[in-house]
C-alpha cells in the first residue's frame, strides 16, 4: 500500500472529534477536527487515489453505526457530518468528499453535492439508493464507470420507505471477473455490491484497495465487525454470496468555498 501507517500514529497525531451536526448545515468543531487535519496533510499526495487511500487508512478501526443521518418524510433534514462513526455509505462519502477537498471550505460543498441531488439537503432529495448515488457521481463529474468486457446491465425495480416505486439501472459486473482481473481495478475505487433481492439494489459498499502484492482489498464500515476495517475481497464475496458489483472511479474535481 501507499501509505502503510500505523493506527495510532494517526490517532496521536490527528486525535478524535466528535460529530456537530445542525438543521440545514453543520460544522465541525475546531474548524473541521479531525477531517480538517487529514484534508491538509492529505493535500499534496496525488492523484485523488492517494488521498483516498490516506484518509480510508486514518478512519480504520472508527466504530460502525447505522442510521447517523437525521430527517424524514415528517421531519426536518438535517445536514449530519461526524468522523466517530460510520455506516458503510457515510464512510465512503466522508473519505471521497475529503480528498476531493483541498481545504475545510470545500469539504462541505463536496459533500452536500456527493450526498443529495443538486446539493440540495433535503430527505427527498438524498441519494436514498446507492443505484442514484453512482448515477448523479457520474452526472457531477465525481467518478467514472470501471467496467469490464463482462459487465451486464441489471434493471430492478426498488421499494424503500416513503419513496415509492423506482426502476433503477445499475452497470454490475461479475464477482469472478473482478477477482479475476485485480488489474482493471484501482486503491480507491468504490465498490457496490448489488443485492439478490428483488426490491433493493446494493446491499453494502466500500473502497477497494491494493495490497503490497497486487491483491485486491475490500476497506469498508462492516456492520458485522462494528467497526471499519480492510479485509481479503475475495473472503467478503464468497462470505455473502455476491454476484454482481458495480464500480465507481473517482475523479479530479475542484469545489470552491461557500
Amino acid at each position: 500500500m501507499v501509505h502503510p501507517l500505523d493506527r495510532r500514529m494517526f490517532l496521536q497525531v490527528f486525535g478524535g472529534v466528535a460529530l456537530l451536526a445542525g438543521g440545514g448545515g453543520a460544522s465541525f468543531a475546531q474548524k473541521g477536527g479531525q477531517v480538517a487535519r487529514l484534508i491538509h496533510a492529505a493535500r499534496g499526495l496525488e492523484p485523488i487515489s492517494a488521498r483516498i487511500e490516506f484518509i480510508s487508512h486514518a478512519l480504520l478501526g472508527t466504530r460502525y453505526r447505522a442510521n447517523t443521518l437525521i430527517g424524514g418524510p415528517r421531519q426536518p433534514e438535517q445536514f449530519v457530518v461526524r468522523d466517530d462513526a460510520f455506516d458503510c455509505v457515510t464512510y465512503c462519502e466522508v473519505v471521497l468528499a475529503a480528498a476531493l477537498a483541498r481545504d475545510y471550505g470545500a469539504f462541505d460543498l463536496a459533500l452536500r453535492k456527493i450526498r443529495y441531488a443538486d446539493g440540495v439537503v433535503r430527505w427527498d432529495r438524498r441519494n436514498h439508493y446507492f443505484a442514484e448515488w453512482i448515477r448523479r457521481a457520474v452526472e457531477n463529474g465525481i467518478g467514472q464507470p470501471v467496467a469490464l468486457p463482462q459487465a451486464v446491465t441489471i434493471e430492478k425495480t426498488v421499494r424503500w420507505s416513503n419513496l415509492g416505486r423506482r426502476r433503477v439501472s445499475i452497470l454490475g459486473v461479475p464477482t469472478d471477473a473482478a477477482l479475476a482481473h485485480p488489474d482493471a481495478l484501482a486503491s480507491g475505487d468504490i465498490i457496490g455490491f448489488v443485492s439478490k433481492r428483488e426490491n433493493l439494489d446494493f446491499f453494502h459498499t466500500g473502497l477497494v484497495m491494493r495490497g503490497p502484492h497486487g491483491e485486491l482489498n475490500l476497506r469498508h464500515a462492516a456492520q458485522s465487525r462494528r467497526r471499519v476495517v480492510e479485509e481479503p475481497m475475495a473472503l467478503f464475496v464468497v462470505a455473502n454470496g455476491v454476484r454482481h458489483v458495480a464500480l465507481l472511479r473517482p475523479t479530479e474535481m475542484s469545489f470552491d468555498r461557500a
